[in-house]
């Protein structure tokens, strides 16, 4: 590989990691399995499963949404079965929300479609050094999300 004149700045590798972060993110939406969920729900849905119960007022302030905007989301989602509400044990006024086993399973198909996709993408396009260098990437960029 050719060596660049110079380094490039940080303002230049965000710009680049950022679009392809976009570029890769809508990729794997289009390869999931139609499910029916607006991007919001499928967001919802997978705090839920990975961050665990919550009420509309900590989803709503971890989505960057107004409550009412959470509630008609929290609707959808629970119409069809996908969470559940139930008392809220430190404050009976409230309700807590969760993953149903349904939306567990919608959740796997999701997840197990981008990943099959993204396997097997890797696997045809990259030799063992490319997919050694994706993987100190992905590393790389897992730092960067931690901060």
């Amino acid at each position: 590989m050719p060596e660049r004149a110079q380094d490039p700045t940080p303002e230049e590798v965000a710009a680049d990691v950022a679009t392809m972060a976009g570029l890769l993110s809508r990729r794997l939406r289009s390869t999931a399995p139609g499910t029916g969920l607006t991007p919001s729900q499928r967001s919802v849905l997978v705090r839920l499963a990975d961050d665990g119960p919550a009420t509309t007022a900590a989803l709503a302030r971890a989505e960057h949404v107004k409550p009412q905007s959470m509630r008609l989301t929290l609707g959808a989602l629970e119409e069809r079965g996908l969470v559940e509400r139930t008392p809220d044990p430190a404050d009976g006024r409230q309700s807590v929300m969760s993953v149903t086993d349904d939306g567990r399973t919608v959740l796997a198909g999701v997840r197990a479609a981008k990943q099959t996709w993204l396997s097997k993408v890797i696997a045809e396009e990259l030799d063992a050094e490319e997919r050694r260098t994706l993987a100190e990437a992905a590393g790389l960029l897992r730092r960067l999300t931690e901060k």
